[in-house]
Parts: C-alpha cells; structure tokens; sequence
C-alpha cells in the first residue's frame, strides 16, 4: 500500500494536506529510522517460539504485588506455589487483553493509513503504521503460544480465556457479508462528512468490492468505544474524515498509556533480575521488549492525537462530538473503577470476570468445590482489603498522567479532558458497594445453572 501513494487535489474546503507541522513530520521520521532498525519484535518472536513453561515454572514473572488476588485474604493463606501461580496467571490475563487490544490496533492501523494515504504527502507515516500492525500481529503470535500453555500447565482444558480470543480473531477476518445497514451507515457518514468523501480509505473499499462487512473488533480498548452497531458507523468515519483518523490514536494514546504503568514495572523486574545475574524468565523478558517495542507506537499516538490532528482543519461540530463520545466510553466503561483482584485494573468488576475467577479457584491448581470458590470470591471482591489500596495506587499515578497528556486537546469536554468519570470511580468503598450487587446476581447464576444441570 505504501509503495503506491496517491496524492489527490484538496477539496476547496477540507485542504488537510496544506499545512505540514515539521515538529511533528520530525518525530514521525525520526521513529520510523529507529523503530525500523530495531529488533525488539525479533526478540518476542524468538522467546515465544522457544517458550516452555517448565523452564520457568519455578520463578516469579514480576513482584508479588503483580499477582491476581494479591493483597485479599485468599492470597494470604495461599501456598507459595500457589502465590506463584498467581503471579503466573496476573501475566497471562494481562496480554489476553493486550492481545485483544492489538487486534483491533491492526485494523484501525489499516483503515487509518488508508486515508492518510488518500491525503497525499505522509508516506513515512503509511510506512510506519505498516511496520507497526507487522509489529502487533508477532506480539499476538507470541502472547497467544505463551498464554495458551501458562493456561494448560495451571488450569488444565478450561474455557477460560479462549473464546474472547476466537470471538476477536472472527470479527478480524471481516468474512460477513454486507447488509443493509452498512449501506446505511457508509450513506449517513458521506452525509455527515461530504467535505472528506475524497479520502475514503482504500483499506474499506477493498471489503466492499468483495462483497464484505468491515471488520470490527469487539473486545479490548477497541470494543469500549461503542456497541457493535454504532462501532461498525464510527469504523467508517475513521475511514473517511482526517481529524477522526486521528482521534483513533488518541484512543491509542490513552491504551498505551494504561499499558505502560503496567508494563513498567514487568521491565523494572527484567533490569532488576538481569543486575543480579539471574536467568530472566521468558515471558517477563517479553514484556520487557513489549515495552520498547510500544513506546515507538506510543510516539506515533502522541505525534498524531496531540499535533497532527491540528495540520487538517478545524473539526465540525458532528466530528467534535465523536471524538467525545469515545473518549466518555472509554472512561466508563475502562476506567470507571476499582479492581480488588487485578491489581492496577481500573474498571468495575463484573459477572464475566467473577466467573474467570471462580473457574481458576475450581481448576487443577487451587481444587476448591463450587461452594467454596463462592465463599472465597465474597471475600476477595466484596471485603475490603490490600488490593484495593493497590489498585488506587495505579488508579491515582495514572489519572494524573491521562490529564496531563490529554490537557492539550482543547476540543474535548470538561469531563473527558479532566477525566471525571475515571477520578469519580477512585472509591474502594463504593467499588466494594457495586461488588456486593454484583456477586448478588453472579450467585444467582451459578445457582441457577447448577439446578438446570441436574435436571
């Protein structure tokens, strides 16, 4: 794609391509020469193809503070083979997110190249976003073999885990056909945005001559902007309208932020073990290189959410309040709360991740009944404890620095540019409330299915 850039005339109106920031033109190509001699994503490939949990079974992948259920009653009266194992488990339930994250990156990665390269003059950038969704589809390939035998060793042939992935992966393939109301959808956008009907993204076309529905992910960072319905209209905005193209990686920008104060402290672990002269378990080292490898993506969100956004013109009024509305869904639905069991998650736990937790308690690792794998769920959810008081710890460091990064855009409403509806959520009691009725109706399901099982 990038080898057959298109310059188009500007349209009398939009004329993005007029104005060319050369503080940010800089950064891009400085990132692209470095990301490009890099060999970070080679290093994750190698670690994932050689990865066998045996070799490092016997070792923490990051401080016990990184570990599902720490700081709850139930981690206290664990064994140490036990805490271990969730240490283990913390790392393989955070990269089942990133990958589902990174799946919807290299879509909207596609689609947004697509316009840039409708726009003419930013054929570093297109270049970049390549090498970057090449990047994110080895980091899937090596999140997934790791993920998938930590997930054999510990927990035996669960469900856990797999059919978000599967789920994820057939949205990607983009294998359903066009109905009605993406006629519909593609109509109203063109509508909305006839100013920038010159730069529909050839990504999008493609599907369309084969008869195809756009892919849409549905789970990670992606998938809390907006149901399917409406995320399958807004995917054809990000396809069409520069700003909105842009305001993708603002999205991104906030992903890679949430990531980085997590992954921070798995290469702080890499650094720390490798001074020791100690053998650095292989998923740890991935994250590690994870790290390096994001920041180059981080700086391209930063360079196109913050700067680029303001070479094109000033958005519309519909373009101002998309670009809201995503960032007020990310907000609620991402970062609207507390975890007490996943130190550093920031959102409001609900009945699906119960139900992952009370499968991991009654998998080969812990063998609780289902009568005690309740008992303790009450307990680590619904009781206060240390791990919430970690979890604010996280909740607190990275609500400055979203403000902080995110102050600039003066387009955005109060409550996303001061990020309200994250600082609001920052209570373990009212966390501990939402819990309680949570459990309430989990308890009520399992009963439920236990009844219909023995009839």
């Amino acid at each position: 794609m990038v080898n057959t850039l298109r310059s188009h005339p500007p349209s009398p109106t939009a004329n993005p391509a007029q104005k060319t920031n050369k503080k940010h033109q800089r950064l891009i190509e400085k990132t692209w020469q470095t990301n490009s001699n890099s060999n970070y994503t080679e290093k994750i490939r190698d670690l994932g193809q050689t990865f066998r949990y045996e070799d490092c079974c016997d070792r923490d992948w990051n401080i016990p503070e990184i570990s599902l259920l720490y700081g709850t009653s139930f981690y206290e009266t664990a064994s140490e083979q036990q805490k271990r194992i969730l240490n283990h488990l913390y790392w393989m339930t955070l990269y089942q997110g990133v990958t589902a994250t990174e799946l919807g990156a290299i879509v909207y990665n596609q689609i947004t190249a697509g316009v840039f390269e409708e726009i003419g003059s930013h054929d570093t950038l297109c270049h970049e976003l390549d090498l970057e969704t090449a990047q994110e589809k080895q980091h899937i390939r090596t999140f997934q073999k790791i993920c998938s035998k930590t997930k054999l060793a510990l927990l035996g042939k669960t469900p856990i885990g797999n059919s978000q992935q599967k789920k994820s992966a057939n949205q990607l393939r983009g294998s359903m056909a066009i109905d009605w109301q993406y006629y519909g959808f593609r109509l109203l956008a063109k509508l909305l945005l006839k100013n920038y009907t010159g730069y529909y993204s050839p990504y999008l076309k493609a599907f369309e001559q084969k008869g195809q529905s756009i892919p849409v992910p549905t789970h990670g960072v992606v998938g809390q902007m907006a149901p399917l319905l409406q995320l399958k209209f807004l995917t054809i905005n990000f396809g069409m309208s520069p700003f909105l193209a842009c305001q993708t990686y603002a999205i991104r920008y906030a992903s890679n932020i949430i990531l980085k104060a997590q992954e921070i402290c798995y290469s702080r672990y890499f650094l720390e073990t490798e001074r020791q002269g100690k053998p650095v378990p292989a998923p740890t080292a991935v994250s590690r290189y994870h790290f390096l490898d994001e920041s180059f993506h981080t700086t391209i969100s930063q360079a196109l959410a913050i700067g680029l956004h303001q070479d094109f013109p000033r958005p519309s009024a519909y373009e101002k309040f998309v670009a809201n509305r995503m960032f007020y869904n990310i907000q609620k639905n991402l970062l609207g709360g507390l975890s007490g069991v996943l130190p550093g998650r920031c959102v409001t736990d609900d009945c699906d991740f119960m139900l992952f937790f009370y499968r991991i308690l009654q998998s080969q690792s812990f063998g609780l009944s289902a009568r005690e794998a309740l008992h303790w769920l009450e307990k680590c959810f619904c009781q206060e404890h240390e791990g919430f008081h970690v979890t604010l710890k996280y909740h607190q460091k990275l609500l400055i620095e979203l403000r902080r990064v995110f102050s600039a855009l003066d387009y955005l409403w109060p409550v996303n540019r001061e990020f309200q509806l994250m600082a609001a959520g920052a209570s373990i009691p009212q966390a501990i409330q939402t819990n309680l009725q949570t459990f309430k109706r989990f308890s009520r399901l399992v009963a439920l299915y236990s009844t219909t099982k023995m009839d």
